[in-house]
């Protein structure tokens, strides 16, 4: 399952949005004080696997699925440094972070004005200072083993931190270093908060909203040289908006979208954001029992995707049987598409598609 961790500073919306992401209440995470993480589950939304499960009619619908955790941070800062020994956050594949843009003065913020340029940048900074101290930590045992033990490995492991270290005290998050193959693979037992790919959510006033999408909510806020950065996605919400839909049935929460001249919800665009952040597309399975989107990595071949299904169907991999989504959805049915040359077999080194529909078959 895909991971993403929140983060942001007091007052930005963090933990309200956390909660209408993943339906996790305030009850529910009463037990949790500062310091403690509270994980919950979002499903991705996919208009596909809707429409696929209302021609199958299947017992189960079941959408692919993002984990998000929050934390109670310290007040007045981001904790940064904190979440280094919180285990939901080192093993998250990506950082949401939370920005507050709106100005509402029965909720102050905690510098005393709105700034998200200037947020974000702190909440990089504490990021950097946190993964710096873990290198200086690491190179500091590691001088102690090459004395011992002088040998290739620590002595490569030796060189990509301290050009990591470089980059921190420069000011450069790790995920604009462009490291590939072992030493990449060197760096992930450490889980550097600033490696990891950032999602940035820009909490807006409701008179924010409207054309332009986030090139304009970036220009409006200062961001636009920020987002620019490598790994580095974003998306524009507004959790006042959020909270009124959060309260109306489907229905409802359409036809007040639609007003507002918003195609869905804030809180669709940061879960999709986080899933196309992580590089991740969907593959779907149908049928009268349940109609599936899993989730990928882009660039995955038919045999390794079969293997998220079962690692049987992955041992047994015989051929993929394939046919596009938008193919099914034009003819009606998988027998009219086999009939127009439209469903292909497909061998193990293909490359899965975004919305691809798969029959593995396979070998008991």
């Amino acid at each position: 399952m895909l991971r993403a961790a929140l983060i942001g500073f007091g007052s930005s919306g963090k933990s309200t949005l956390f909660q209408l992401m993943t339906s996790v209440k305030e009850t529910g995470r009463a037990a949790h004080g500062k310091g403690e993480a509270t994980v919950g589950i979002s499903k991705v939304p996919d208009a596909r696997l809707d429409k696929l499960a209302a021609m199958y009619n299947p017992r189960k619908k079941t959408p692919a699925t993002v984990e998000f955790t929050d934390l109670a941070m310290p007040a007045g800062t981001g904790g940064a440094q904190a979440l280094v020994d919180v285990a939901a956050y080192k093993n998250a594949d990506a950082l949401v972070h939370v920005l507050r843009a709106f100005q509402d003065p029965s909720v102050p913020h905690p510098t005393g004005s709105v700034d998200p340029a200037r947020d974000a940048q702190a909440m990089e900074d504490e990021l950097i200072l946190a993964d710096l101290g873990v290198v200086e930590r690491r190179l500091e045992r590691l001088e102690k083993d090459l004395k011992k033990n002088r040998t290739a490995d620590l002595e490569r492991e030796r060189e990509v931190l301290l050009q990591c270290k470089t980059a921190l005290e420069e000011g450069r998050p790790l995920r604009a270093l462009d490291l590939k193959g072992d030493d990449l693979k060197r760096l992930r037992g450490y889980q550097f908060l600033s490696a990891k790919p950032l999602l940035v959510v820009i909490n807006l006033d409701e008179s924010q909203l409207g054309d332009g999408g986030i090139e304009r909510a970036a220009a409006a806020t200062g961001l636009t040289g920020f987002l620019s950065r490598a790994a580095t996605g974003a998306v524009a919400v507004c959790g006042k908006i959020e909270l009124e839909i959060g309260q109306l049935d489907a229905a409802d929460a359409a036809a007040f979208l639609a007003d507002l001249g918003l195609a869905e919800s804030g809180l669709n665009r940061v879960i999709r954001g986080s899933y196309d952040l992580l590089g991740y597309i969907s593959f779907l399975t149908s049928g009268e029992d349940e109609c599936r989107a899993w989730s990928i990595p882009r660039g995955t071949p038919a045999q390794l995707a079969a293997g998220e299904i079962h690692s049987d169907i992955q041992r047994g991999f015989i051929r993929a049987e394939v046919v596009s989504y938008d193919h099914l959805m034009a003819r009606g049915s998988m027998a009219a598409c086999k009939d127009h040359g439209e469903v292909r077999l497909e061998g193990k080194e293909y490359i899965v598609q975004d919305g691809d529909i798969i029959n593995f078959r396979f070998a008991t």
